[in-house]
């Protein structure tokens, strides 16, 4: 399948690391969402029914940055995951969340995770 909708760039402040500090203070953490479905409904239908609407899928993964603290990226990553593969019509998912501000002792770009999770046959 090649349809895809694909959000960048969805920013929250979270409270997610293995330190103290990072759970007092939070920093900006950063998530893309890519989703694997087919569109051809959304296409033919003109209807947002007919497809993930990527105003809520947003709000539900700043909810997620935003949320419950967890030790590691991948913790944040999966219930993301989980968050998009709650959307029926989506078949495949791919989550790269980034730690801008990571607390690593060299002078860095960024760093991410990223999961790619396919939903189980329907």
């Amino acid at each position: 399948m090649s349809d895809r909708i694909t959000v960048t760039g969805i920013r929250s402040i979270g409270y997610h690391g293995v330190y103290e500090h990072e759970r007092r203070e939070g920093q900006e953490f950063v998530a893309d969402v890519e989703l694997e479905l087919s569109l051809a409904d959304a296409a033919a239908s003109d209807d947002v029914a007919d497809t993930v609407h990527y105003g809520e899928l947003s709000e539900r993964v700043a909810a997620i940055l935003a949320g419950e603290p967890a030790d590691l990226l991948e913790t944040v990553a999966d219930r993301i995951v989980r968050a998009a593969l709650a959307f029926e019509r989506v078949d495949a998912v791919t989550v790269t969340v980034h730690k801008p501000q990571a607390p690593i002792p060299v002078p860095f770009g960024d760093v991410s995770v990223t999961l790619t999770r396919r939903r189980e046959h329907r």
